[in-house]
């Protein structure tokens, strides 16, 4: 038995469209992330980017449980002295860019690294449910339907 690595004529991208209304933040992310890298895939080979091209739509109606919302801070610094600042999820979420909530969580459940920065371009996020990518004829993943704890329980 020889050890197979895919090469780039191997690699066969899909399109992807998930519909993020009422499922939970931490859930799609880490069904997302898998997509992008290709770990759902029975010949994945961890130094090629063989993911999926993912779309995400109503990124602004995504759930988050116990009291993320309030207590969940995003940190960035000025580059002044004590420039320390923060937002937190629900300002984000309710703001001019609310899928900046869903794109960092899936960016830090990809690993570090030049690879990751590639996968991520194969990840499109829109917070309304208007997407400019009906050409491609993407298949619709159901996260919802996958496990019922993707949808949070009100």
């Amino acid at each position: 038995m020889k050890t197979f690595s895919a090469t780039p004529a191997d690699i066969d991208k899909k399109w992807i469209l998930i519909d993020a209304e009422g499922v939970v933040l931490g859930r799609l992310a880490s069904i997302v992330a898998m997509r992008l890298r290709g770990k759902h895939k029975p010949s994945f080979t961890p130094s090629m980017d063989m993911g999926d091209n993912v779309i995400i739509i109503n990124a602004e109606k995504v759930q988050m449980t116990g009291k993320k919302r309030s207590d969940k801070r995003y940190y960035w610094h000025t580059g002044h002295p004590g420039g320390i600042k923060f937002r937190t999820a629900g300002e984000i979420l309710e703001g001019k860019f609310p899928e900046r909530v869903m794109v960092k969580a899936i960016q830090r459940m990809l690993p570090g690294g030049p690879l990751s920065k590639t996968q991520m371009t194969n990840l499109r996020v829109y917070a309304g449910s208007d997407h400019p990518h009906e050409a491609q004829n993407p298949e619709v993943l159901d996260v919802k339907a996958m496990n019922p704890k993707n949808t949070r329980s009100a």
